[in-house]
């Protein structure tokens, strides 16, 4: 066979930093990654990016040298991608702030409202249940994150846990104050409102957690080959077949019923912004789909069926 010859430049100053000869044509960019790692222990592969333009995308790990636009001598760019963390990690920290933080606020601890109110039991049933709600939800996400996602990107930089962290647990602080507030009223249509609202939230709960499972399933054994996701016999998977990323559409109709649950207004913020954060991820996925595979269905939206 004919071997190659592979250049890798920095891509910002475009500095040669290693020249690796006689490379198998079926060498993949993972085999790459761990060749320039034992030339730069400092460098090891989930911190590496590997491209072929210096402005373009990274190269996937399963990418194979021979099917590269590239001839026998290839040239590609490092890219520094900084110290990473484990997504599992990433997710553990992110979703256990949350979760202690609220009974903070919960349980009304002498720093929070003041002497007066320390360890006092609301006089509304709804805030009980509200705990319930939002302790629920995060113990599902810790669930998940140890028994069924699969991560296709092992890691992310360090250095977005701070803003991520931010997010969920400054809002869940922000959230948790006003619904355990002494003088929260609850929803204007009582116990109607409340019960409508916890249905709705259990059923997306289910929702979410079923497109989980089902997204587990398309890469069983470790596989890391890209499948189009299908509805199941599993009814909550069937939102399949009119949007690309049903997870999403659950998530949010978990929050708008904390929202309607608790009729607090940083809750209705909070899940506008989810809304709008998801929608992008969705329409992302959704290209991508669109992208890699040319017999996808039309029929699908990303985040809402027939809208958007």
């Amino acid at each position: 066979f004919v071997s190659y010859q592979v250049e890798i430049l920095d891509w910002k100053t475009k500095e040669q930093l290693c020249f690796l000869d006689k490379v198998e044509p079926n060498a993949t960019i993972r085999e790459i990654r761990l060749m320039f790692h034992k030339l730069y222990p400092q460098w090891y592969p989930a911190r590496q990016s590997i491209k072929l333009d210096p402005k373009g995308k990274s190269l996937r790990d399963a990418e194979i040298l021979q099917h590269l636009p590239v001839g026998t001598t290839a040239t590609l760019y490092f890219k520094d991608l900084g110290p990473q963390i484990g997504w599992t990690t990433v997710f553990l920290i992110e979703y256990t702030g949350p979760l202690f933080i609220y009974f903070l606020f919960y349980f009304r601890m002498p720093f929070v409202y003041g002497l007066d109110e320390r360890f006092t039991s609301s006089p509304h049933p709804v805030v009980n249940l509200a705990c319930i709600c939002h302790s629920f939800h995060y113990i599902k996400r810790l669930i998940e994150t140890v028994f069924v996602h699969r991560f296709s990107h092992g890691t992310m930089p360090l250095r977005n846990i701070v803003k991520n962290c931010l997010y969920y647990w400054g809002f869940a602080a922000w959230l948790a104050y006003y619904i355990n507030h002494p003088l929260y009223t609850p929803p204007s249509y009582g116990k109607k409102q409340i019960n409508f609202a916890v249905i709705m939230f259990l059923l997306c709960e289910a929702g979410n957690f079923s497109i989980h499972v089902a997204l587990s399933d398309l890469q069983r054994n470790g596989s890391k080959t890209r499948k189009i996701p299908y509805p199941t016999k599993n009814p909550f998977t069937w939102l399949f077949f009119f949007v690309s990323c049903p997870n999403y559409t659950y998530e949010v109709g978990t929050w708008i019923s904390f929202t309607i649950m608790t009729q607090c207004v940083p809750v209705g913020l909070f899940t506008f912004l989810c809304f709008i954060q998801m929608t992008i991820w969705a329409k992302d996925k959704h290209c991508t789909y669109l992208r890699e595979f040319k017999d996808y269905p039309s029929v699908r939206m990303p985040i809402i069926p027939f809208l958007l």
